[in-house]
């Protein structure tokens, strides 16, 4: 049986948000036709060399595989920004990829990123670009948000151009402005139909 087209939302979070965000993006996704979509995550990395993370997770989205990767039409990567980085456990998924850019697996499928910070200037903008970069090696081909979605413009939380990001206000608050919501929405919808217009 042949598996359907499917945009893959892959994330890393910590406390929420970023969980958060890649349930409205899939929601977007959803508002295409004719392509489904696969919410995954990455494990933690291990603190200390003992430590080692359960094959399934506790809670959540299942883990990604290389091959959910490989096969995707589209991606959605997200992670909390770090120091204006991504966070390693997704940076840990990302180095195992050499394979699939040796094949050139991922070649002109679009991607997308997402973030969230607990700081207005927080890094998301340098977050995006961390996760844009190594998808670039892959010849992904980077989909942004364009100014027609109002809520670049008239949002005082999250949001930028180069991809949706959510402002919480401290640590553990993961709810998403309406403005947030409705730029998540936005990208997987996008996503989506460049992905359709990039396989034909």
């Amino acid at each position: 049986m042949i598996e359907a087209p499917y945009i893959l939302v892959l994330f890393y979070s910590r406390h929420g948000s970023v969980s958060e965000m890649a349930k409205h993006i899939a929601r977007g996704v959803n508002k295409s036709q004719d392509i489904d979509v696969k919410i995954r995550q990455v494990p933690d990395v291990a603190e200390s060399i003992t430590q080692t993370t359960p094959a399934i997770p506790d809670e959540g989205a299942p883990y990604c595989t290389l091959e959910e990767l490989a096969n995707c039409s589209g991606l959605a990567i997200g992670s909390p920004s770090y120091f204006g980085s991504m966070a390693a456990p997704l940076k840990h998924f990302l180095d195992q990829t050499s394979t699939l850019w040796l094949t050139g697996r991922l070649i002109d499928k679009p991607a997308c990123g997402f973030t969230s910070a607990s700081t207005m200037h927080g890094g998301q903008e340098q977050c995006i670009h961390s996760m844009m970069t190594p998808l670039i090696h892959h010849g992904m081909v980077w989909v942004g948000l364009p100014y027609k979605n109002k809520e670049l413009i008239n949002t005082t939380t999250g949001g930028t151009p180069y991809g949706a990001s959510h402002l919480a206000n401290n640590t553990n608050e993961n709810t998403l402005s309406d403005d947030e919501k409705a730029l998540c929405e936005a990208q997987g919808q996008r996503l989506a139909h460049m992905a359709k217009k990039l396989s034909k």
